[in-house]
Protein backbone atom coordinates (compact mmCIF):
# COMPACT_ATOMS: atom_id res chain seq x y z
CA UNK A 1 0.00 0.00 0.00
CA UNK A 2 1.79 3.44 -1.03
CA UNK A 3 1.87 5.76 1.53
CA UNK A 4 -0.53 8.46 -0.13
CA UNK A 5 -3.45 7.86 1.43
CA UNK A 6 -5.63 6.91 -1.03
CA UNK A 7 -9.25 5.25 -0.38
CA UNK A 8 -8.41 1.23 0.40
CA UNK A 9 -11.84 0.73 -0.63
CA UNK A 10 -14.77 1.97 -1.78
CA UNK A 11 -18.60 1.33 -1.59
CA UNK A 12 -21.80 2.55 -3.23
CA UNK A 13 -24.88 0.27 -3.93
CA UNK A 14 -28.10 1.21 -4.17
CA UNK A 15 -29.65 -2.17 -3.17
CA UNK A 16 -32.76 -1.49 -1.13
CA UNK A 17 -34.00 -5.06 0.17
CA UNK A 18 -36.23 -5.01 2.94
CA UNK A 19 -34.23 -6.18 5.79
CA UNK A 20 -34.70 -6.16 9.76
CA UNK A 21 -31.95 -4.57 11.96
CA UNK A 22 -31.95 -2.51 14.80
CA UNK A 23 -32.85 0.70 15.41
CA UNK A 24 -32.27 3.57 18.46
CA UNK A 25 -34.69 5.91 19.63
CA UNK A 26 -34.36 9.43 19.77
CA UNK A 27 -34.07 11.34 23.19
CA UNK A 28 -34.07 15.07 23.39
CA UNK A 29 -31.98 16.20 27.50
CA UNK A 30 -31.10 19.42 27.58
CA UNK A 31 -27.48 20.01 27.57
CA UNK A 32 -26.08 22.46 30.61
CA UNK A 33 -22.47 23.68 30.07
CA UNK A 34 -20.06 27.16 29.86
CA UNK A 35 -20.89 29.95 27.02
CA UNK A 36 -18.51 30.32 24.42
CA UNK A 37 -20.41 31.40 21.47
CA UNK A 38 -17.39 33.70 20.09
CA UNK A 39 -15.41 30.06 19.36
CA UNK A 40 -18.23 29.34 17.21
CA UNK A 41 -18.62 31.57 14.99
CA UNK A 42 -16.51 29.69 11.77
CA UNK A 43 -19.39 27.10 12.17
CA UNK A 44 -21.80 28.68 9.55
CA UNK A 45 -18.94 28.88 6.72
CA UNK A 46 -19.54 26.59 3.79
CA UNK A 47 -16.75 25.62 1.26
CA UNK A 48 -16.12 24.01 -2.26
CA UNK A 49 -17.30 20.79 -0.45
CA UNK A 50 -20.32 21.78 -0.04
CA UNK A 51 -22.42 18.63 -1.78
CA UNK A 52 -25.93 18.20 -2.78
CA UNK A 53 -27.19 15.04 -2.61
CA UNK A 54 -30.01 14.48 -5.29
CA UNK A 55 -32.42 12.17 -4.44
CA UNK A 56 -30.64 9.30 -7.04
CA UNK A 57 -26.89 10.92 -5.77
CA UNK A 58 -24.93 8.96 -3.45
CA UNK A 59 -24.45 10.19 -0.02
CA UNK A 60 -20.27 10.27 0.43
CA UNK A 61 -19.53 9.31 4.28
CA UNK A 62 -15.50 8.53 5.04
CA UNK A 63 -13.55 6.95 7.63
CA UNK A 64 -9.94 6.66 7.72
CA UNK A 65 -7.73 5.17 10.10
CA UNK A 66 -3.93 3.54 10.39
CA UNK A 67 -3.34 0.08 8.91
CA UNK A 68 -0.25 -1.66 8.27
CA UNK A 69 1.74 0.47 10.75
CA UNK A 70 1.66 -1.68 14.05
CA UNK A 71 0.32 -0.68 17.38
CA UNK A 72 -1.59 2.63 15.80
CA UNK A 73 -3.37 0.12 13.76
CA UNK A 74 -7.04 0.30 14.38
CA UNK A 75 -8.64 -1.33 11.01
CA UNK A 76 -11.79 -2.50 12.51
CA UNK A 77 -12.89 1.51 13.03
CA UNK A 78 -12.81 1.33 8.92
CA UNK A 79 -14.65 -2.11 8.61
CA UNK A 80 -16.98 -1.38 10.61
CA UNK A 81 -17.72 1.53 8.61
CA UNK A 82 -18.18 -0.38 5.86
CA UNK A 83 -20.46 -2.51 7.46
CA UNK A 84 -22.66 0.18 8.43
CA UNK A 85 -23.09 1.83 4.80
CA UNK A 86 -24.30 -1.80 3.64
CA UNK A 87 -26.74 -2.17 6.59
CA UNK A 88 -27.88 1.80 5.69
CA UNK A 89 -28.43 0.80 2.25
CA UNK A 90 -30.28 -2.11 2.92
CA UNK A 91 -32.56 -0.04 5.11
CA UNK A 92 -33.15 2.05 2.53
CA UNK A 93 -29.74 4.72 2.83
CA UNK A 94 -29.00 7.79 4.43
CA UNK A 95 -32.44 9.92 5.00
CA UNK A 96 -33.29 7.82 1.63
CA UNK A 97 -30.12 8.60 -0.15
CA UNK A 98 -27.73 5.22 -0.98
CA UNK A 99 -24.83 5.76 0.78
CA UNK A 100 -21.22 5.46 -0.75
CA UNK A 101 -18.80 4.67 1.80
CA UNK A 102 -14.63 5.46 1.43
CA UNK A 103 -12.00 4.10 3.58
CA UNK A 104 -8.30 5.37 3.58
CA UNK A 105 -5.15 4.30 5.35
CA UNK A 106 -4.09 7.31 7.29
CA UNK A 107 -0.39 5.12 8.14
CA UNK A 108 -0.47 6.89 11.34
CA UNK A 109 1.40 9.85 9.66
CA UNK A 110 1.32 13.37 8.97
CA UNK A 111 1.46 13.33 5.13
CA UNK A 112 -1.46 10.48 5.54
CA UNK A 113 -3.88 12.10 7.71
CA UNK A 114 -3.25 15.38 4.98
CA UNK A 115 -3.84 12.82 1.83
CA UNK A 116 -7.14 11.23 3.46
CA UNK A 117 -8.45 14.66 4.09
CA UNK A 118 -7.50 15.89 0.20
CA UNK A 119 -9.36 12.56 -0.76
CA UNK A 120 -12.83 13.67 1.84
CA UNK A 121 -12.57 16.92 -0.49
CA UNK A 122 -12.24 15.81 -3.53
CA UNK A 123 -15.11 13.25 -3.27
CA UNK A 124 -17.04 15.74 -1.76
CA UNK A 125 -17.94 13.88 1.21
CA UNK A 126 -21.10 14.69 3.77
CA UNK A 127 -18.88 14.17 6.24
CA UNK A 128 -16.12 12.45 7.76
CA UNK A 129 -17.01 9.93 10.66
CA UNK A 130 -15.78 8.44 13.16
CA UNK A 131 -11.89 8.74 12.48
CA UNK A 132 -8.47 7.51 14.54
CA UNK A 133 -5.68 9.81 14.09
CA UNK A 134 -3.20 12.04 16.20
CA UNK A 135 -2.41 14.80 13.24
CA UNK A 136 -5.93 16.80 13.37
CA UNK A 137 -3.43 19.89 12.92
CA UNK A 138 -2.69 18.21 9.33
CA UNK A 139 -6.35 16.91 8.28
CA UNK A 140 -8.48 19.68 9.88
CA UNK A 141 -7.74 22.97 8.31
CA UNK A 142 -8.33 21.18 4.90
CA UNK A 143 -12.02 20.06 6.25
CA UNK A 144 -12.65 23.44 7.34
CA UNK A 145 -11.88 25.26 4.06
CA UNK A 146 -14.14 22.86 2.37
CA UNK A 147 -17.00 22.75 5.06
CA UNK A 148 -16.79 19.39 5.93
CA UNK A 149 -17.92 18.22 9.46
CA UNK A 150 -15.09 15.86 11.19
CA UNK A 151 -17.79 14.11 13.34
CA UNK A 152 -16.58 11.40 16.13
CA UNK A 153 -12.84 11.35 15.86
CA UNK A 154 -10.94 9.59 18.57
CA UNK A 155 -10.24 12.61 20.18
CA UNK A 156 -6.30 12.36 20.00
CA UNK A 157 -5.62 16.16 19.11
CA UNK A 158 -6.51 19.45 20.32
CA UNK A 159 -7.83 20.66 16.45
CA UNK A 160 -10.48 17.72 17.19
CA UNK A 161 -11.53 19.79 20.77
CA UNK A 162 -11.50 23.52 19.25
CA UNK A 163 -12.31 23.20 15.40
CA UNK A 164 -15.78 24.64 15.16
CA UNK A 165 -16.13 21.79 12.16
CA UNK A 166 -15.00 18.89 14.87
CA UNK A 167 -18.35 17.30 16.77
CA UNK A 168 -16.28 14.85 18.87
CA UNK A 169 -18.28 12.03 20.56
CA UNK A 170 -16.01 11.45 23.72
CA UNK A 171 -13.79 13.52 25.94
CA UNK A 172 -10.20 12.12 24.67
CA UNK A 173 -7.86 11.33 26.34
CA UNK A 174 -8.37 14.35 28.85
CA UNK A 175 -11.55 12.40 29.98
CA UNK A 176 -10.59 9.36 30.76
CA UNK A 177 -6.67 10.52 32.44
CA UNK A 178 -8.84 12.59 34.74
CA UNK A 179 -11.31 10.23 35.28
CA UNK A 180 -9.10 7.66 36.39
CA UNK A 181 -7.77 10.01 39.40
CA UNK A 182 -11.47 10.09 40.28
CA UNK A 183 -11.46 6.72 40.66
CA UNK A 184 -8.55 6.03 42.12
CA UNK A 185 -9.41 8.62 44.89
CA UNK A 186 -12.57 6.88 45.18
CA UNK A 187 -10.76 3.32 45.52
CA UNK A 188 -9.16 4.92 48.54
CA UNK A 189 -5.44 5.16 47.04
CA UNK A 190 -3.08 7.58 48.82
CA UNK A 191 -0.05 8.19 45.87
CA UNK A 192 -0.64 7.44 42.49
CA UNK A 193 1.98 6.84 39.58
CA UNK A 194 1.61 7.72 36.35
CA UNK A 195 2.91 6.62 33.60
CA UNK A 196 2.32 8.39 30.18
CA UNK A 197 4.77 8.81 27.29
CA UNK A 198 7.51 11.10 27.73
CA UNK A 199 6.23 13.56 24.81
CA UNK A 200 4.48 17.04 24.64
CA UNK A 201 1.30 15.01 24.66
CA UNK A 202 1.91 13.13 27.64
CA UNK A 203 2.92 16.10 29.31
CA UNK A 204 -0.56 17.71 28.96
CA UNK A 205 -2.00 14.37 30.62
CA UNK A 206 0.08 15.16 34.40
CA UNK A 207 -2.33 18.35 34.78
CA UNK A 208 -5.72 16.68 34.83
CA UNK A 209 -4.66 13.78 36.53
CA UNK A 210 -3.28 16.26 39.54
CA UNK A 211 -6.47 18.26 39.09
CA UNK A 212 -8.81 14.91 40.09
CA UNK A 213 -6.10 14.27 42.81
CA UNK A 214 -5.15 17.21 44.58
CA UNK A 215 -8.52 18.15 46.40
CA UNK A 216 -8.61 14.67 47.95
CA UNK A 217 -4.77 15.25 49.10
CA UNK A 218 -3.65 12.24 47.32
CA UNK A 219 -0.03 12.40 45.76
CA UNK A 220 1.14 12.21 42.69
CA UNK A 221 4.53 10.49 40.94
CA UNK A 222 4.84 11.22 37.41
CA UNK A 223 6.39 8.68 35.40
CA UNK A 224 7.62 8.96 31.81
CA UNK A 225 8.08 5.84 29.57
CA UNK A 226 10.15 6.13 26.27
CA UNK A 227 7.79 6.00 23.68
CA UNK A 228 9.72 3.60 21.03
CA UNK A 229 10.68 1.52 23.76
CA UNK A 230 10.22 -2.43 24.33
CA UNK A 231 11.43 -3.54 27.93
CA UNK A 232 9.19 -1.60 30.79
CA UNK A 233 11.20 -3.81 33.08
CA UNK A 234 12.45 -0.72 34.99
CA UNK A 235 9.38 1.36 34.51
CA UNK A 236 6.97 -1.31 35.82
CA UNK A 237 9.44 -1.71 39.03
CA UNK A 238 10.20 2.32 39.81
CA UNK A 239 6.21 2.55 39.50
CA UNK A 240 5.58 -0.44 41.98
CA UNK A 241 8.46 1.05 44.39
CA UNK A 242 7.93 -0.20 48.05
CA UNK A 243 4.81 -2.04 47.30
CA UNK A 244 2.90 -0.24 49.88
CA UNK A 245 -0.63 -0.43 50.67
CA UNK A 246 -2.44 2.49 49.07
CA UNK A 247 -0.66 2.73 46.11
CA UNK A 248 -1.64 2.95 42.84
CA UNK A 249 -0.30 2.95 39.17
CA UNK A 250 -2.36 4.31 36.59
CA UNK A 251 -0.94 4.01 33.01
CA UNK A 252 -2.09 6.25 29.78
CA UNK A 253 0.30 4.51 27.08
CA UNK A 254 -0.84 3.30 24.03
CA UNK A 255 -1.91 -0.38 23.47
CA UNK A 256 1.43 -2.37 22.62
CA UNK A 257 3.33 -0.46 25.30
CA UNK A 258 0.78 -1.29 28.05
CA UNK A 259 1.46 -4.74 26.87
CA UNK A 260 4.66 -4.48 27.47
CA UNK A 261 4.91 -2.73 30.75
CA UNK A 262 2.39 -6.02 31.85
CA UNK A 263 4.66 -8.84 31.93
CA UNK A 264 7.37 -7.22 34.03
CA UNK A 265 4.67 -5.89 36.35
CA UNK A 266 3.04 -9.92 36.86
CA UNK A 267 6.65 -11.13 36.63
CA UNK A 268 7.21 -8.86 39.92
CA UNK A 269 3.94 -10.05 41.47
CA UNK A 270 2.95 -6.96 43.36
CA UNK A 271 0.83 -7.79 46.61
CA UNK A 272 -0.23 -3.99 47.34
CA UNK A 273 -0.20 -2.01 44.41
CA UNK A 274 -3.41 -1.67 42.56
CA UNK A 275 -3.20 -1.30 38.66
CA UNK A 276 -5.51 1.21 36.40
CA UNK A 277 -5.49 2.33 33.14
CA UNK A 278 -7.82 3.67 30.71
CA UNK A 279 -9.66 1.61 27.78
CA UNK A 280 -8.02 2.29 24.73
CA UNK A 281 -4.54 1.27 26.69
CA UNK A 282 -6.59 -1.92 26.97
CA UNK A 283 -10.12 -3.74 26.47
CA UNK A 284 -11.74 -6.98 27.51
CA UNK A 285 -9.48 -8.41 24.35
CA UNK A 286 -6.35 -7.35 26.25
CA UNK A 287 -7.91 -9.12 29.86
CA UNK A 288 -8.80 -12.37 27.72
CA UNK A 289 -5.00 -12.71 26.53
CA UNK A 290 -3.56 -11.67 29.84
CA UNK A 291 -4.92 -14.44 31.58
CA UNK A 292 -8.07 -12.73 32.88
CA UNK A 293 -8.42 -12.79 36.81
CA UNK A 294 -5.02 -14.58 37.16
CA UNK A 295 -3.55 -12.25 35.10
CA UNK A 296 -1.96 -8.63 35.50
CA UNK A 297 -4.89 -7.28 34.91
CA UNK A 298 -7.14 -9.75 37.64
CA UNK A 299 -8.89 -6.78 39.69
CA UNK A 300 -7.06 -3.66 37.66
CA UNK A 301 -9.34 -0.28 37.35
CA UNK A 302 -10.04 1.06 33.88
CA UNK A 303 -11.57 4.57 32.88
CA UNK A 304 -13.90 4.48 29.32
CA UNK A 305 -16.13 6.72 27.51
CA UNK A 306 -18.36 4.18 27.31
CA UNK A 307 -20.11 1.08 28.94
CA UNK A 308 -18.26 -2.23 28.70
CA UNK A 309 -18.52 -4.41 25.73
CA UNK A 310 -21.01 -6.79 27.65
CA UNK A 311 -23.19 -4.09 28.51
CA UNK A 312 -26.77 -4.18 25.98
CA UNK A 313 -26.30 -0.53 24.46
CA UNK A 314 -24.01 -2.56 21.74
CA UNK A 315 -26.48 -5.54 21.12
CA UNK A 316 -27.11 -3.10 17.90
CA UNK A 317 -23.66 -2.49 17.01
CA UNK A 318 -23.09 -6.41 17.35
CA UNK A 319 -25.73 -7.19 15.47
CA UNK A 320 -24.33 -4.75 12.43
CA UNK A 321 -21.35 -6.62 12.29
CA UNK A 322 -22.40 -9.97 12.36
CA UNK A 323 -24.92 -9.13 9.85
CA UNK A 324 -22.87 -6.59 7.57
CA UNK A 325 -18.98 -7.25 8.67
CA UNK A 326 -17.05 -8.77 6.15
CA UNK A 327 -14.57 -11.51 7.18
CA UNK A 328 -11.82 -9.91 5.60
CA UNK A 329 -11.21 -7.96 8.48
CA UNK A 330 -12.14 -9.09 12.20
CA UNK A 331 -13.97 -6.32 14.35
CA UNK A 332 -13.28 -6.12 17.89
CA UNK A 333 -16.53 -4.67 19.38
CA UNK A 334 -14.60 -4.22 22.93
CA UNK A 335 -12.24 -1.86 20.72
CA UNK A 336 -12.96 1.69 21.78
CA UNK A 337 -12.23 2.97 18.28
CA UNK A 338 -15.38 0.96 17.05
CA UNK A 339 -17.63 1.56 19.36
CA UNK A 340 -16.70 5.64 18.85
CA UNK A 341 -17.32 4.53 15.03
CA UNK A 342 -20.45 3.10 15.87
CA UNK A 343 -21.77 6.27 18.01
CA UNK A 344 -20.45 8.73 15.41
CA UNK A 345 -22.01 6.99 12.76
CA UNK A 346 -25.60 7.08 15.00
CA UNK A 347 -25.18 10.64 15.38
CA UNK A 348 -24.77 11.16 11.39
CA UNK A 349 -27.90 8.85 11.12
CA UNK A 350 -30.13 10.36 13.20
CA UNK A 351 -29.12 14.62 12.45
CA UNK A 352 -29.65 13.55 8.69
CA UNK A 353 -33.05 12.06 9.51
CA UNK A 354 -33.45 15.68 11.14
CA UNK A 355 -32.78 17.95 7.70
CA UNK A 356 -36.56 16.62 6.68
CA UNK A 357 -38.30 15.88 3.49
CA UNK A 358 -37.16 18.82 0.70
CA UNK A 359 -33.79 19.58 2.03
CA UNK A 360 -30.87 18.41 0.50
CA UNK A 361 -28.68 17.05 2.13
CA UNK A 362 -25.41 18.98 2.21
CA UNK A 363 -22.55 19.45 4.56
CA UNK A 364 -24.10 23.06 5.12
CA UNK A 365 -27.26 21.51 6.89
CA UNK A 366 -25.83 18.76 8.78
CA UNK A 367 -23.49 21.40 10.56
CA UNK A 368 -26.75 23.60 10.91
CA UNK A 369 -28.88 20.04 12.84
CA UNK A 370 -25.63 19.72 14.61
CA UNK A 371 -24.88 23.10 16.01
CA UNK A 372 -28.91 23.59 16.85
CA UNK A 373 -28.13 22.25 20.25
CA UNK A 374 -30.68 19.70 20.15
CA UNK A 375 -29.45 16.42 21.71
CA UNK A 376 -29.38 13.38 19.73
CA UNK A 377 -29.53 10.08 21.92
CA UNK A 378 -27.48 7.17 21.20
CA UNK A 379 -29.15 4.93 23.44
CA UNK A 380 -27.05 4.82 26.13
CA UNK A 381 -23.54 4.87 25.07
CA UNK A 382 -22.94 7.96 25.99
CA UNK A 383 -24.73 10.80 27.69
CA UNK A 384 -27.09 12.39 25.07
CA UNK A 385 -24.77 14.28 22.71
CA UNK A 386 -25.37 18.31 21.70
CA UNK A 387 -23.02 21.10 20.17
CA UNK A 388 -24.78 24.15 20.93
CA UNK A 389 -23.32 26.69 22.35
CA UNK A 390 -24.78 26.15 26.20
CA UNK A 391 -22.72 22.35 25.50
CA UNK A 392 -19.70 24.11 25.56
CA UNK A 393 -16.77 23.47 27.73
CA UNK A 394 -15.40 26.25 29.42
CA UNK A 395 -12.02 25.87 28.15
CA UNK A 396 -9.54 28.03 25.61
CA UNK A 397 -8.40 25.18 24.25
CA UNK A 398 -10.45 22.58 24.29
CA UNK A 399 -14.77 24.12 23.92
CA UNK A 400 -15.82 21.18 21.65
CA UNK A 401 -15.39 18.98 24.61
CA UNK A 402 -19.00 18.84 24.73
CA UNK A 403 -19.05 14.76 26.29
CA UNK A 404 -17.21 15.22 29.86
CA UNK A 405 -18.78 11.61 31.04
CA UNK A 406 -16.67 8.61 31.69
CA UNK A 407 -17.61 5.00 32.96
CA UNK A 408 -15.57 3.24 35.81
CA UNK A 409 -14.91 -0.01 34.98
CA UNK A 410 -13.20 -2.90 36.63
CA UNK A 411 -12.17 -6.53 35.89
CA UNK A 412 -14.12 -8.96 37.78
CA UNK A 413 -14.56 -12.57 36.98
CA UNK A 414 -12.14 -12.33 33.98
CA UNK A 415 -14.81 -9.55 32.25
CA UNK A 416 -14.59 -6.01 32.65
CA UNK A 417 -17.94 -5.06 34.59
CA UNK A 418 -19.30 -1.57 35.47
CA UNK A 419 -18.90 -1.75 39.75
CA UNK A 420 -21.15 1.55 39.72
CA UNK A 421 -23.45 1.50 36.30
CA UNK A 422 -23.76 4.54 34.52
CA UNK A 423 -21.68 7.88 34.00
CA UNK A 424 -19.45 10.30 35.75
CA UNK A 425 -19.01 13.66 35.01
CA UNK A 426 -15.73 14.80 35.28
CA UNK A 427 -16.41 18.33 34.08
CA UNK A 428 -15.29 20.16 36.97
CA UNK A 429 -11.28 18.97 36.56
CA UNK A 430 -11.43 19.50 32.66
CA UNK A 431 -12.17 23.23 33.26
CA UNK A 432 -9.70 23.24 36.13
CA UNK A 433 -12.66 23.66 38.82
CA UNK A 434 -13.38 22.26 42.13
CA UNK A 435 -14.97 19.31 42.96
CA UNK A 436 -19.01 19.58 43.28
CA UNK A 437 -20.28 20.08 46.91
Amino acid sequence: MEPSGHPEQQHSTSARQSVRHPRRTMGALAATAALLPALLTASACGGPADAVADADRPVTLMTWAPADTGSADRPGMTALAQAIGRELNAGGGLAGHPVTILTCNEHNTADGAGACARQAVTAHAFAVVGSYSQYGSNFIPALEAAGIPYVGGYGLSTPEFSSPLSYPVNGGTPALIAGSGLQLVEAGCRTVTLIRPDTRAGDTLLGYLSGALKPADVGLIDLRAPEQSSDYAAIAARAIGEDRPGSCITSALGAEATSNLLDPYRRLGPRNTVLASVIGSFQQSVVDSTGGDSGPLGGAYATGWYPPESSHVWDALRAAVHGYGSSDTPIDVSDPGVQTTWVAYEVVRQAAARIGDGKPLTTKTLRNVLDDGEPIDTAGATPPLAWGTTSMLASADSPRLVNTSVTYQQVRGGRLTEPHPGFVDVRWVLAGGKPPA
